[in-house]
């Protein structure tokens, strides 16, 4: 089992690495890790996130299934849910069309592969496929995600300088910004520690009309850029997660140096050309969840001032999977 290095390196020093890809931490946690920055969770993150339980208030950060219908990609279709019986007193029931990254999510490290080094790790394109196991969504559920989890509420935040977040327009959350979000809160960072950052995306998103989405002009949420990945990596982040629909900023910007002019966009879905996320997830090996249930905790913490309480996300078993629902909870 691969654990924490007594030294982790800094991330400027990840950016001088001549074993690996630069910028990566392949290898990092021991050679063929697969578990990326949930290295970061241990027994004692662990117990220090239980520690934090006060109140027993138990928060669900899951939204339904079906929730985003229709789809924020376009490519999923919703969830068809059938009951069925074999004698009068029983009950069963299945699922069609179940797209595992269509309402709340985590997204496993074989969702993005970089466009130079490829999956995590190293891992070839050939053993990402169904049924095989290299950075399934298995591998997390078998760790088990439990830690310290960190609310950042830019909703709050940002009102509070007098520069309201609109949820429905791009804004980059720098990482100064996340800097001064903590100080305002009264929290501080521990390895491991999970980030939620609240931005009112999906409330807002949910109670739009049609013609609302279909006008959908960006979103807030990380911005891209190197010092972010620094911010994350430095922090000993092992999940990331926000209420909007990538953890990112919505369009990308155009300035980050990561924008490839020469890529075709795809048929149909989303680029991905330009997003963090091929950073985050194929080189730094960070989880990432989106569309996660923020607002009712967000409330919780505001009314009580604690930004800080256990966290547990448990994503499907699913041998070979990409991604999965978090089935994730926030306890105060």
């Amino acid at each position: 089992m691969n654990s924490t290095p007594a030294t982790v390196p800094r991330y400027d020093e990840l950016l001088r690495r001549t074993d690996a890809p630069p910028g990566s931490s392949w290898n990092v946690f021991g050679p063929g890790d697969q578990l990326g920055t949930l290295n970061f969770l241990t027994p004692r993150t662990a117990l220090d996130g239980a520690g934090l339980v006060e109140r027993g208030r138990v928060f669900n950060l899951d939204y339904p299934l079906n929730a985003f219908v229709p789809s924020l990609t376009g490519t999923r279709p919703p969830t068809a849910h059938y009951i069925f019986s074999n004698n009068p007193h029983h009950r069963d029931d299945w699922l069609d069309s179940f797209y595992l990254q269509s309402t709340s999510q985590v997204d496993g490290l074989r969702h993005i592969r970089h466009p130079r080094y490829g999956f995590y790790g190293g891992v070839e394109e050939s053993d990402i496929d169904v049924g095989t196991p290299s950075l399934g969504i298995q591998l997390l559920a078998e760790k088990g995600i439990v830690g310290r989890g960190v609310l950042l509420d830019a909703v709050r935040w940002f009102d509070s300088i007098g520069e309201p977040l609109a949820p429905d327009a791009p804004r980059g959350i720098t990482p100064s910004d996340l800097d001064a979000m903590a100080r305002h809160f009264g929290v501080g960072f521990r390895p491991g520690d999970i980030l939620l950052l609240h931005t009112g995306w999906a409330r807002h998103w949910l109670n739009s009309t049609p013609e609302q989405r279909a006008a959908r002009t960006g979103s807030p949420g990380l911005h891209q850029s190197e010092e972010m990945l620094a911010w994350l990596w430095d922090h000993q982040i092992s999940l990331a997660a926000s209420d909007n629909g990538g953890l990112e900023s919505f369009p990308v910007d155009a300035g980050s140096g990561w924008v490839d002019p020469d890529e075709p966009p795809p048929p149909r879905g989303p680029s991905h050309n330009g997003m963090m996320h091929r950073p985050l997830i194929a080189l730094l090996g960070l989880i990432i969840g989106e569309l996660w249930k923020l607002d009712e905790l967000a409330e919780d913490c505001a009314e009580d001032g604690v930004y800080e309480f256990l966290l547990t996300a448990k994503p499907l078993n699913l041998r070979g999977g990409v991604g999965s629902p978090p089935n994730a909870m926030a306890v105060k």
